[in-house]
């Protein structure tokens, strides 16, 4: 019975993401950007997800492109905390469009100030050169625990947030970072250790349709969920950690390969530096069948009293 709670509570946060990534059209401004409106998710850190303005922000500029063109990469700046109570204004700038490449500059604006400040390239499909570093093999994703059988049962609203509402199903190869005495090397040794490396198996709690667009911007929506956990891990620190403060400052994420959100995603993650209250994250992103399909990097800001 839990978990249909859990499940449906989940479907309604998928529902809500689709919301959000829906974004409104309007029209154009003085100096010809493109605008959009999108509304925002609850959170209940009292500031927007990082994740949810590089969705729009991707949804955004996708809007302007020709749909031939799928995005390949994107990197951003996080300016400013998000306001949840306040809807945020995309602007996009048309910065070329080429034979096969085109690029936009995004600005997600709010109070009249910009929070994010992203571009982003696209590609028509093309053939080329190609190879991949292979995926490591891990347990399968059914096999691990959810975030509601480790979390589900505490009466904590960070909990009740992971557990109930967020549109994703998170699974971790080893011990999960939600609680302080979660971080170390797993029971088995094998899959994570004291360098910080760690896999999460990823994916949103219901079907999508079938367009790559969407699926491209859900990852990026994704790609914000776990990639500096790395960092608190190699540090002995979890989300739950009395005085951590962690906020996103710059993310680049690379589409090597069409990807369905809705399917297992391997996040194969670790961090190779941490310095000046700002740790690195890094993670490859792999479908079920092994491909590699993206790669994330994240620089954030992490302060431990």
């Amino acid at each position: 019975m839990a978990d249909d709670v859990h499940g449906g509570a989940q479907a309604e946060g998928l529902a809500g993401l689709l919301r959000v990534l829906d974004l409104t059209p309007g029209g154009a401004d003085s100096s010809g950007q493109d605008l959009f409106t999108g509304e925002n998710q609850r959170s209940p850190h009292g500031r927007v997800f990082g994740g949810q303005v590089l969705g729009q922000s991707v949804v955004a500029a996708t809007r302007t492109v020709d749909p031939a063109r799928h995005v390949h990469s994107m990197h951003g700046y996080f300016l400013r905390p998000g306001d949840p109570s306040t809807p945020i204004t995309f602007a996009v700038e048309r910065l070329r469009d080429g034979g096969s490449f085109s690029a936009r500059r995004v600005h997600a604006i709010q109070h009249g100030q910009p929070i994010l400040s992203m571009i982003a390239s696209f590609q028509e499909a093309q053939d080329g050169v190609d190879h991949a570093e292979p995926a490591p093999q891990v347990p399968g994703p059914e096999s691990l625990p959810s975030i509601a059988d480790l979390v589900g049962r505490l009466d904590h609203p960070f909990a009740r947030y992971w557990a109930r509402e967020r549109p994703v199903d998170v699974r971790h190869v080893g011990s999960a970072l939600y609680l302080p005495s979660a971080p170390g090397r797993g029971d088995d040794g094998d899959d994570e250790g004291g360098d910080g490396s760690q896999a999460v198996w990823l994916r949103v709690a219901g079907p999508l349709p079938a367009d790559q667009a969407l699926h491209r911007a859900v990852l990026a929506w994704a790609s914000d969920v776990t990639v500096l956990e790395p960092v608190l891990r190699r540090h002995g620190a979890a989300w739950s950690t009395p005085g951590i403060r962690v906020a996103s400052l710059d993310h680049a994420l690379w589409w090597h390969r069409p990807v369905r959100a809705d399917e297992w995603m391997l996040f194969v993650q670790e961090t190779p530096s941490a310095s000046g209250a700002r740790g690195l994250g890094l993670a490859r992103v792999y479908d079920r069948a092994g491909a590699l399909v993206a790669t994330v990097a994240q620089e954030g800001m992490t302060r431990l009293t």
